[in-house]
């Protein structure tokens, strides 16, 4: 990695270690932990989309499988809930295992179509399965314990979940570094070039599904333990988009973007609701803007505006 890369890394860290000590109040920390939870799961969904060219819109079936382990798991059969978020990550990794061969023989919008149903299965699996998930009301969740503590306000949470962001970070620069990212990366510009050279375009295809998924199951038991409920909303096809928006607006094949989209669609509903009915056209009208103006995404288009890669 370049010094570049290395700066940012060490920027994100000490934003981090001092954010909890300048938010002014309790609304804004738990703003921000949310923040960092969909950073870190649009971080695995930029590997897929944005290094590995291959698009997903039901990816928040997967936060959906691994929200309800942790719900399922430890209320109807007494598991411990890392044991349940293991669990679910594993479920959610062999799901995507098996899905992905059949669905990545698919491209362009076929392939999109195929990400979508899968996700809306997962949804409408959830919704039914009242007996075990509480249907379309959902169900509260037991809270998560580490190391003989109970994890119960939003400052050990945002501690827990900035670790959690650090390291993300952390693996997803170390991996677009190494022989896997840049086969990825060889993968997203050309598949018939890739397999000339001797890349296993099959095999990238299905390793880099299987992590993004992790990475959404884990944040989805993350995310359920810290609200304490969980819905079929955590699934639902809305917020499928909402995460490949951040991923667009953020910027594509970008860490740093990934971490950006995250934050600014997380925040930007909460910025808006002054316009009181207005904020959903307003919304929308910024992501025209942003898609009109910075095609690229806002990190890669100022990064080669200032001169500067990532």
């Amino acid at each position: 990695m370049n010094k570049n890369v290395y700066f940012g890394l060490y920027l994100v860290v000490a934003i981090l270690a001092i954010l909890p000590f300048v938010v002014p109040n309790s609304f804004y920390l738990d703003l921000v932990i949310r923040m960092a939870i969909n950073a870190v799961i649009v971080l695995g969904l930029n590997l897929l989309i944005g290094f590995a060219g291959q698009i997903s819109l039901g990816h928040a079936g997967f936060l959906g499988i691994g929200a309800y382990a942790s719900a399922v798991l430890p209320t109807h059969f007494g598991w411990h809930p890392l044991l349940a978020m293991g669990a679910g990550a594993a479920a959610t990794g062999i799901l995507a295992a098996l899905v992905a061969r059949p669905i990545f023989k698919l491209k362009g919008h076929y392939l999109a179509m195929a990400t979508l149903g899968l996700g809306i299965i997962i949804n409408i699996a959830l919704r039914n399965e009242a007996q075990w998930t509480g249907g379309p009301d959902g169900m509260p969740v037991p809270a998560m314990g580490l190391f003989g503590f109970e994890l119960s306000n939003d400052k050990q949470w945002y501690w827990v979940v900035a670790l959690l962001l650090s390291v993300s970070v952390w693996a997803s620069l170390n991996l677009i570094d190494s022989p896997f990212g840049r086969a990825l990366r060889a993968l997203h510009g050309s598949e018939v070039a890739s397999q000339v050279v001797g890349v296993d375009v099959v095999r990238y295809k299905v390793a880099i599904f299987v992590l993004s998924a992790v990475f959404a199951s884990l944040m989805g038991s993350v995310t359920a333990h810290y609200v304490g409920f969980v819905s079929p909303n955590f699934a639902d096809f809305f917020h499928s988009i909402e995460l490949v928006t951040m991923v667009v607006i953020g910027g594509m094949a970008s860490v740093y973007g990934s971490l950006v989209g995250a934050v600014l669609l997380t925040a930007l509903p909460q910025a808006l609701a002054t316009f009181e009915g207005w904020e959903t056209v307003v919304f929308g009208a910024i992501l025209m803007g942003c898609m009109i103006f910075l095609p690229k995404g806002l990190v890669p288009t100022l990064a080669a505006k200032f001169g500067k890669g990532e």
